[in-house]
């Protein structure tokens, strides 16, 4: 279902993939620095979520800007909040590479605001971005570790712009419930010598789903 999110004075294009039956819980997903929300790996993960049960909607927000990519993000979340149609208990904020900064900083504003009321269940980040190739010494961590809800990294362990043991390093510092899934071999594409494409988002998409359905499972009971 293709809808216009109002935004500023404009509008963002977005999807909803809708589940069969009434969806308790939604993902919310966006795309990193090319490219928009009809980039493989959403369009997959959109279509694995929808047919397991969790409503997906995904965006595109053009523009290099990450504090105008979280704007955008924020518009979405309350767009999505405030639905008649889709009466959600909670959503989980997802992005890949740039797109999964903009959702932590989404997450680390509504938490130090007390508008939050738990409707953001959870962050996953697809390639985070951590730092660009060969500049380990200039983390993007600061909003990952003000974070207080359970995340998600599922990234490629030869990802040049997230260095393994430096993205350990910073998850071992964050106070919340947190997990990496290292795609073995793959670069910042995800791509993997050897594998196909869909190999691939077939292994990230089965990560995400059990993952948000442990955290569903955790929150309610």
């Amino acid at each position: 279902v293709k809808v216009k999110i109002p935004f500023g004075n404009k509008y963002l294009d977005a999807i909803f993939s809708v589940p069969e039956k009434k969806p308790i819980y939604g993902v919310i997903l966006t795309h990193g620095a090319g490219g928009d929300m009809n980039f493989p790996h959403l369009v997959s993960l959109a279509a694995y979520l929808a047919s397991h049960g969790v409503l997906c909607l995904r965006f595109t927000c053009k523009g290099l800007n990450v504090a105008y990519r979280t704007k955008a993000f924020k518009a979405v979340v309350e767009y999505l909040k405030l639905s008649d149609e889709y009466k959600l208990s909670g959503v989980f904020l997802a992005g890949r590479s740039m797109g999964s900064r903009a959702a932590a900083s989404v997450i680390r504003q509504l938490s130090q605001g007390d508008d939050d009321e738990g409707f953001i269940q959870g962050l996953v980040c697809l390639s985070y971005p951590l730092h660009r190739p060969k500049l380990q010494s200039k983390l993007r961590d600061e909003d990952l570790l003000l974070i207080r809800c359970p995340v998600l990294f599922v990234s490629g362990s030869a990802d040049e712009m997230c260095e393994k043991q430096v993205l350990e390093s910073v998850v071992s510092k964050m106070k919340v419930p947190k997990k990496i899934h290292w795609i073995d071999k793959a670069n910042h594409g995800m791509a993997v010598k050897g594998r196909t494409a869909n190999d691939v988002m077939e292994e990230i998409n089965t990560q995400v789903f059990s993952w948000l359905r442990e955290n569903v499972q955790l929150q309610h009971k």
